[in-house]
């Protein structure tokens, strides 16, 4: 008997990512906290990661990697501007004014705010009179009435005891802990500009996959511009070189898994599951993030855990589900739509148009 097969091995890999991305948000939360420069985080976790990705990249596609023209380097450069600068920017200033538990739950509406945008731009068609588009649009106003709901409701913490005996052993880090109520409703509104650039990017990078359908180099590319672009955009907010030195042991060693793990493994492990499985696969698994996250803020970072945070993150969480369902449904319709002289690995890959097979960043 075999648990490590093509049937659990996706969900074990997933499983493991997810947890490792709400580990790396509430590390970097940690970072944030300390005053360190949320673009020199960006910077420092891309450059890791395109140095970790370029072998991969060079060995698993040296054979199959087609000409890279100027065309689709300036169109990765843009999309390196949607998916990496500009994500990182809002998600980690956002980040900052919150939390790793409430960054996550803004994550998890990623897929409802991808449909929005593609509605918008008519990539995307919805049938209101068929039960899947009806799910999908439920789903998608499911998921941004829990988003408001974050935003605006803390609500009492449950864990007010484990707040007190913080506040005890460190009353300073207790004070600096407590965000104000505009820092949170300004946070919230951040991460959500972040999660919108993100799916914005989705759609951008899809039309790049048909062009140059080359999963590991494109993220090497991506991360590259991206490393460039948040290295500028730090310099323009500020110009001071010591913002850039890290001395705490602590911060490197934060710095190196965020870029390695977060960036690097986390990239190649949801590129790899959504080739096996699919992009609605990958985003089931969104619930052990936000545990995980939940788990650290509470045990590591010493914060509250608010019935607000508690209570939002379910409806998103619902709502995404309500969602995936829909979309699910449509694909299953549409397979059964397409005309007989497909084959069965093209009605797949038909049905998957639109999805991108790249995830360069994981903000």
């Amino acid at each position: 008997m075999s648990y490590c097969d093509g049937k659990w091995t996706p969900i074990i890999m997933m499983i493991v990512i997810n947890a490792a991305t709400g580990s790396v948000n509430a590390m970097v939360k940690k970072l944030l906290d300390g005053g360190l420069n949320h673009m020199v985080i960006a910077t420092y976790r891309l450059a890791i990661s395109t140095a970790f990705l370029i072998p991969i990249a060079y060995f698993w596609e040296r054979k199959t990697r087609p000409k890279l023209t100027f065309s689709i380097l300036c169109q990765l450069f843009f999309s390196a501007l949607l998916g990496a600068s500009l994500t990182q920017y809002f998600f980690l200033l956002g980040l900052s004014y919150t939390s790793a538990t409430l960054a996550c739950a803004f994550m998890s509406m990623v897929p409802a705010v991808t449909f929005i945008m593609a509605l918008i731009f008519r990539i995307e068609k919805l049938n209101m009179k068929s039960k899947a588009g009806m799910a999908m649009m439920v789903g998608t106003l499911v998921c941004i009435g829990g988003a408001l709901f974050l935003t605006m409701y803390k609500g009492v913490p449950l864990t007010t005891l484990h707040h007190k005996q913080a506040a005890a052993s460190s009353p300073v880090n207790s004070r600096k802990h407590e965000t104000k109520p505009e820092k949170w409703i300004i946070g919230c509104v951040l991460l959500f500009a972040g999660s919108s650039f993100f799916g914005s990017w989705m759609l951008v990078q899809a039309n790049i996959n048909r062009k140059y359908p080359c999963q590991y180099s494109s993220t090497v590319i991506l991360s590259f511009f991206g490393t460039i672009q948040c290295a500028l955009l730090s310099l323009i907010k500020s110009r001071d070189i010591t913002a850039w030195i890290l001395r705490d042991k602590l911060d490197v060693m934060t710095v190196v898994y965020a870029g390695v793990v977060g960036q690097g493994i986390c990239t190649v492990g949801i590129s790899w599951c959504i080739k096996q499985r699919g992009p609605i696969f990958t985003s089931i698994f969104t619930p052990v993030m936000l545990i995980f996250a939940s788990l650290f803020d509470f045990s590591i970072l010493h914060r509250d855990i608010y019935i607000g945070n508690v209570l939002g993150s379910v409806v998103v969480i619902v709502g995404l589900y309500v969602f995936l369902w829909g979309k699910i449904r449509q694909m299953n319709e549409c397979a059964a739509k397409l005309p007989c002289q497909f084959d069965e690995g093209e009605e797949e890959e038909e049905c998957k148009k639109g999805h991108p097979v790249v995830v360069p960043v994981t903000p």
